[in-house]
């Protein structure tokens, strides 16, 4: 009994935090400010579960909701939980004994030469009835081990299920910026040609006055001809988005209409949650899945020692016979028996002994991804904390120079109506201020993504999502 009190191989233990202060040099940056509006990371401000209600966009809400609900990889995910928990159940089942019963029937014929003797055979019928029940002792853990290894995999399946929940939320709220900066680019892109196709008609008039060259025609023919080739490939950029959306939310491309929206309609977040490395750890699904796996590796190395030593097992059998149902509970047909079974590999080939240098190196293995794993999450935080800072500055110069495109408009309409500046070159500052807005709308959708990556590479909604875990149990980037 005491010896079954221990447990072969080694006790897990979480890695500890990596011992850093901060994801960047120097701290790095913690407010983002760009044209009036800024952002900062707050220690007092955590990654809601639902992250993305933040961007203040009711549509946006509805669509995460709709593909947290019906998408088929998160459907997936959960089914494989189930089929881990399932597991779980199934193995713990060893630790308790095993009995079962049997019933028969037989009419036989039976030959007394096997025993020697020469008297005539006989036909007889049997009737039996038996139970068993053995039991083997847990010696040295091995079925201990086994059954933390289920549960370490059922670990690790809750946070693939997390990390698909994260996934496919960042996924939907990076498709529907994406797809209203399209529709917003799009819309100052025809703009854009109206006001080129109003040039060329002015250029139409003056060449054929003679006031001025059939070269400004064609150069502004083939500036309208290039602005025309954008509109295709934006609107293919729109609906591949659709289809993607229709995908993410479960449903078929020809049975869904993506819900429109402007960028305008979406909020940029002022307060993000400021995380601590030591606590990225234990919030990102793709870390704790990491070290779930790390967990269940080191199971396996007690599983594998455990094999190479002795076992007991106890067994009790118990039956009755009789060559009528009748006579079955007769005294004379009763047996028995009680066994203890010690059983110890002696030569295996080597099979055992390198069964456990396997596990061995798999759990070497499984620690060296966790590494990588944890290395790999804390330079996303870095990179999004870069771009969120260039993504700034980028916003705040776009901004300064869609400020600087209308002013000018304002100023030569102003000559226009006091006559000393012509209509062409009204045209043609438009123009400017529209392809000021388009520079102005990719700054402004890049800004809003990187922020989505913010919540994503920070693990957002670990604590609520679907797997629901806390800090102590031992998080995917959407793309």
């Amino acid at each position: 009994m005491l010896l079954a009190a221990c447990a072969v191989g080694p006790d897990f233990s979480r890695p500890p935090p990596p011992k850093v202060d901060a994801f960047l040099p120097g701290a790095g940056p913690s407010t983002f400010t760009a044209a009036g509006s800024s952002q900062t990371l707050r220690a007092d401000v955590s990654v809601r579960d639902d992250w993305w209600t933040q961007f203040g966009n009711r549509t946006i809400d509805s669509t995460v909701d709709d593909a947290l609900t019906d998408n088929a990889t998160l459907v997936q995910a959960q089914a494989s939980l189930r089929h881990a928990e399932d597991e779980l159940r199934a193995g713990a089942g060893i630790f308790y004994p095993q009995a079962s019963a049997e019933a028969g029937a037989s009419r036989e014929r039976y030959s007394p030469l096997h025993m020697g003797s020469q008297v005539a055979p006989s036909v007889f019928n049997l009737f039996t009835l038996s139970a068993s029940i053995s039991y083997a002792i847990d010696l040295w853990g091995g079925n201990r081990r086994y059954v933390e290894g289920l549960a370490a995999e059922r670990d690790a399946q809750r946070y693939v299920l997390e990390a698909a929940w994260l996934t496919i939320a960042s996924n939907v709220v990076n498709t529907m910026i994406a797809r209203a900066a399209w529709r917003d680019e799009i819309d100052a892109t025809q703009q854009m040609i109206e006001l080129v196709r109003e040039q060329v008609r002015i250029a139409e008039v003056r060449a054929h006055a003679g006031t001025a060259s059939y070269e400004a025609v064609v150069t502004l023919q083939n500036e309208q001809a290039t602005l025309e080739a954008t509109l295709p490939v934006l609107e293919q950029k729109r609906a591949q988005a659709g289809d993607l959306l229709a995908s993410l939310t479960g449903t078929l491309p020809a049975q869904w209409s993506a819900p429109e929206i402007s960028l305008h309609d979406v909020t940029l977040p002022a307060d993000l949650p400021q995380t601590v490395p030591s606590q990225l750890v234990r919030q990102r699904p793709d870390v704790l899945q990491s070290e779930a796996l790390l967990h269940a590796a080191s199971a396996q190395v007690g599983v594998a020692t455990a094999a190479m030593l002795p076992n007991i097992t106890l067994s009790a059998v118990g039956g009755l016979s009789g060559a009528s149902p009748a006579a079955i509970s007769q005294r004379m047909g009763q047996s028995w028996s009680l066994a203890a079974d010690v059983a110890a590999p002696l030569f295996q080939g080597g099979t055992l002994w390198y069964g456990r240098k396997a596990a061995q190196d798999a759990y070497v293995a499984a620690r060296e991804q966790y590494r990588q794993t944890v290395l790999a999450a804390f330079a996303q935080v870095a990179d999004v904390l870069y771009a969120l800072e260039y993504d700034a500055l980028a916003l705040d110069a776009q901004t300064r120079a869609l400020a600087a495109a209308q002013e000018a408009l304002r100023l030569l309409r102003a000559d226009y109506r006091a006559g000393t500046v012509d209509y062409l070159q009204i045209l043609i500052a438009d123009g400017q201020l529209h392809q000021a807005q388009i520079a102005w709308l990719e700054a402004a959708a890049q800004r809003l993504q990187d922020t989505v990556a913010l919540y994503a590479a920070l693990g957002g909604g670990w604590h609520g999502g679907p797997g629901g875990h806390d800090s102590g149990e031992g998080v995917a980037q959407a793309h």
